[in-house]
């Protein structure tokens, strides 16, 4: 209770005092040489800025102003792992997955969704985890079918989804379901998704069942991991002037492309002798961030 009315006090602050405007392109070059690291400074942002919603840069490389947080639980979803404060998005991503939640709980064996992380409350680069999720316009939605949506917090932390994999990802398991499927499609028909990640072996079982139109299968696709959850991505929202969008997929549903990742799987190329060893990534800087970061960084 003490939780949910502290929520709801800071929802009604930071609503009373956006300002008109989103961050101003005028700081594009005041963080230019700032060397700080910026996982550690976003990381450490307890709730969101008080602008005007808008998702800043790309979805590696931004922030997000005035994001606003989703209900740790609604009637058809619950957020996980809350210990995380991973549960901000920009409005869009909020409404999005109130949306496909209801839809799941159409579903049978399906209360709803289990959503895990979504950003940081001024996004920017976690300090584990995830390269995107930065802009608010990324959110994982557990595989694990919801059997009940009064988890505790304690409970939230320590439950864990469930693996659709096997054979490394090249096929789904005996845990996948045509409810998976129907989610999956549900969020990729949505006008608001760029694109959806999801393990090799799901895409080409989608491939395989999908009848009728099948153009939402084109926004589906393959990449490593991905099989506790998937990972939805939405289009920047009209008028975003400062957010780079996802390109857009390739022509066609991509199932050629999938069953290329399983036979890889199943039959992987030799190592190339002469590939040079792989270097670990630089951490990010705020001199790597839009210079509007450190405004929203800086915000009440």
């Amino acid at each position: 209770m003490v939780r949910h009315l502290a929520a709801v006090i800071m929802a009604l602050g930071l609503a009373a005092c956006q300002p008109d405007a989103p961050p101003s392109v005028e700081t594009v070059s005041q963080n230019a040489n700032d060397t700080r690291v910026a996982k550690n400074l976003f990381g450490a942002a307890p709730r969101g800025s008080a602008q005007r919603s808008q998702p800043v840069g790309g979805y590696a490389r931004g922030c997000q102003a005035g994001a606003v947080q989703l209900p740790e639980t609604g009637p058809t979803w619950q957020a996980m792992r809350l210990s995380r404060n991973r549960n901000w998005a920009q409005p869009e991503t909020v409404d999005f997955v109130q949306d496909l939640s209801r839809f799941a709980a159409t579903q049978p064996g399906w209360a709803g969704l289990y959503v895990g992380d979504m950003s940081q409350p001024r996004g920017g680069p976690m300090l584990t985890g995830h390269r995107s999720h930065q802009t608010g316009l990324d959110v994982d939605i557990w595989m694990l079918p919801p059997q009940r949506l009064n988890l505790s917090v304690a409970e939230r932390e320590n439950i864990s989804s469930i693996s659709m994999r096997r054979s490394a990802g090249a096929f789904t398991n005996s845990s996948w379901s045509p409810q998976h499927e129907a989610v999956l499609k549900a969020a990729a028909s949505d006008p608001r998704v760029a694109r959806i990640f999801v393990f090799p072996g799901a895409k080409v079982a989608m491939c395989n069942s999908a009848t009728g139109d099948r153009a939402w299968l084109s926004k589906i696709r393959p990449w490593w991991g991905h099989h506790y959850h998937f990972h939805v991505r939405l289009n920047c929202p009209a008028g975003a002037a400062g957010c780079t969008n996802q390109a857009p997929p390739p022509p066609g549903d991509g199932c050629s492309e999938a069953q290329g990742w399983v036979d890889r799987i199943l039959n992987p190329p030799p190592p190339d002798p002469n590939a040079a060893p792989a270097r670990p990534r630089a951490e990010l800087t705020m001199a790597n961030l839009p210079g509007q970061c450190l405004g929203v960084l800086n915000a009440n």
